[in-house]
């Protein structure tokens, strides 16, 4: 008995072959394309004339030609065998990592040093990949990626968070530097004690962010209390701003302060020369123990790790 058209379940292989017969309009033609003999084919076809319920070719003596029903089977046919193939693409794809949606997170300094050098490489052979970046404190990356909405990210480790949670890999530290405009009266000076940059204006991150704390507990080092003239804002487009016009001292990664500088940005800002080396402790990247990376996460995470050890001027290059 035939099936009712709401339920016709025809495979793949009767697909393709009524898609060869309608294209070759022979029989004989249409098996060698899809690896048949002719009897072989000539018993599928009429397997799937019966379960169409109807004939889809008429027999004639130039060759075979597609019935009004034969030409409603094919035009879905050719939809369904082209799905199949964008579905394989698909799967090959995000199979091998060129393909599919990721969500990371980066403190500022590796986001500028290397993430954004990473991402582009991922992105010249995976353009269709979905990739997403989130830039913030270690404190919200940890907390997102606890919660399973990163897939890695580049941060340091808090007590509150419990480390066994993660898969750790020890990145670098960061270096702080200081930031001013080009016209900044101490900016062409040969070297910046830090007695003379207590007096100054300052803009800085909130309390408690690394780059902060790094550049007070400096100050405290040699005896000197913190500035008092501060400006407090986490948002580095702010801090670019008001550095940019007036004579405010800022402290942050050399990551940042080599990209505002250096061409093709050349943005008019200057690092101080001071005579001391402020360090901020090292960050790591960190994902899930219970959540494997998809083989994206994993390609931009290698293309990351290698990207880490070379020199930042050779990331900017």
């Amino acid at each position: 008995m035939s099936l009712p058209p709401a339920r016709l379940m025809l495979k793949p292989a009767q697909l393709r072959l009524i898609q060869q017969i309608a294209e070759h309009g022979q029989l004989q033609l249409a098996a060698e394309t899809v690896g048949m003999t002719q009897p072989a084919a000539s018993r599928m076809l009429a397997e799937i004339e019966n379960q169409v319920g109807a004939q889809l070719f008429l027999r004639q003596p130039k060759g075979m030609e597609p019935t009004e029903i034969g030409r409603a089977v094919l035009r879905r046919a050719r939809v369904i065998l082209r799905e199949m193939v964008s579905m394989a693409s698909d799967v090959r794809a995000l199979r091998e990592g060129f393909g599919g949606t990721l969500r990371v997170g980066a403190v500022t300094g590796p986001a500028v040093g290397y993430l954004v050098s990473a991402i582009r490489e991922i992105k010249q052979s995976a353009p269709d990949a979905d990739i997403t970046v989130d830039v913030m404190p270690s404190r919200e990356l940890l907390g997102h990626l606890a919660a399973g909405e990163m897939d890695f990210v580049l941060a340091r480790i808090l007590p509150e968070f419990d480390s066994q949670d993660f898969n750790i890999l020890p990145m670098r530290d960061e270096k702080v530097t200081f930031l001013t405009r080009a016209g900044h009266p101490l900016s062409r000076a040969p070297a910046v004690t830090l007695t003379e940059l207590a007096g100054q204006e300052w803009i800085m991150q909130s309390r408690g962010a690394p780059i902060r704390e790094a550049a007070l507990a400096a100050f405290a080092d040699v005896g000197l209390a913190e500035p008092k003239n501060i400006v407090n804002s986490p948002s580095l487009l702010l801090t670019i701003a008001y550095l940019a016009q007036c004579d405010a001292v800022a402290p942050m990664s050399e990551e940042v302060a080599e990209l505002l500088i250096r061409p093709p940005v050349s943005a008019g800002f200057a690092m101080l020369q001071i005579p001391h080396e402020i360090r901020v402790s090292a960050y790591y990247l960190l994902d899930l123990k219970r959540r494997p990376l998809s083989p994206l996460a994993q390609r931009l995470r290698e293309r990351l790790i290698t990207l880490s050890r070379s020199p930042v001027r050779a990331v900017f290059s």
